[in-house]
């Protein structure tokens, strides 16, 4: 299994070559205009036109120009080809235009065209009431195991030396923060909370999405009678974390300015596709893009 940093050559080849098959099986809420934003991170920091102003490895980009009210004026994208091109070339495609703050050209920069680490998209929809997502990651369920294990005199504060304590640091994948068996449960977890999204909610449409190193779940429920506010989003993580015992991120939960990773795009940091999943036994192994050598 290859579980590494991807090259930039092999981001390129998968956004070039791998990445358009997948377009057809986006979630139909996935366009390019329904999320507020875009956003892209680097794997380093790249400059912006206006002096002055610090590079940047992470950019957030507007579906829509608004008016002084906030209401939708010009669509940025016109269909999802324009933000692959964006995700492809983001210097090129910035939807900032010529603005100062756009990303520099990369005809006048020494470093290469950026390539995306991370592709992520708005939680916050211009056509939908809500986009429930519940982050379940694998370096938490990590910590909670080594804290169960190290000896109560383990600065427990120190997060790599609890981690390399219990052994967590040179289990596969050597040198990172969890197990594969970490990853496996964080999976297992997701399903759990599937399936309580679809028993104590009666909620008609959930999904589980394999993040690279654990799950995101989501709650699609768009009846406007269902106010998946912040209160409400509160009393949810109550519920998991207390009741169920399931140790989500209640952060990402709460927060519905969020962004998440963009379904079907690349985890440069473990090689592996971002990819809905219908099973618990789901095989990492099988996220590992083809672009990939092994």
């Amino acid at each position: 299994m290859t579980w590494r940093h991807a090259t930039r050559e092999e981001i390129y080849a998968y956004y070039a070559e791998e990445f358009p098959r997948y377009l057809d099986d986006l979630p139909e809420f996935i366009t390019a205009t329904g999320p507020k934003q875009y956003a892209i991170a680097f794997r380093e920091s790249h400059p912006v036109r206006k002096d002055e102003v610090p590079d940047k490895d992470f950019i957030r980009r507007d579906t829509w120009q608004t008016d002084a009210s906030g209401d939708r004026t010009t669509p940025e994208f016109d269909d999802f080809e324009d933000v692959v091109e964006f995700i492809r070339h983001p210097a090129r495609n910035d939807p900032l235009g010529r603005s100062e703050f756009a990303l520099a050209d990369p005809e006048v920069l020494e470093k290469p065209d950026p390539r995306p680490d991370a592709v992520y998209y708005a939680l916050d929809h211009w056509e939908r009431p809500w986009v429930l997502l519940v982050d379940i990651d694998a370096k938490e369920i990590a910590r909670d195991r080594a804290v169960e294990r190290v000896p109560v005199d383990v600065d427990d504060r120190d997060d790599d030396a609890l981690l390399d304590a219990a052994g967590i640091l040179d289990a596969a994948p050597e040198g990172y923060p969890y197990a594969f068996e970490d990853v496996d449960r964080a999976i297992e977890y997701g399903f759990e909370v599937r399936d309580i999204f679809e028993d104590d909610f009666d909620a008609e449409e959930t999904m589980v999405v394999y993040s690279g190193q654990g799950v995101h779940v989501y709650l699609l429920d768009t009846d406007p009678a269902h106010r998946y506010d912040e209160q409400s989003r509160e009393v949810l993580n109550d519920l998991l974390l207390e009741t169920y015992d399931i140790p989500i991120d209640p952060v990402v939960t709460a927060d519905r300015r969020r962004v998440a990773r963009l379904p079907y795009s690349l985890h440069a940091d473990v090689c592996s596709i971002v990819q809905p999943i219908e099973s618990p036994a789901f095989d990492v192994r099988s996220a590992t893009p083809e672009v990939i050598d092994e």
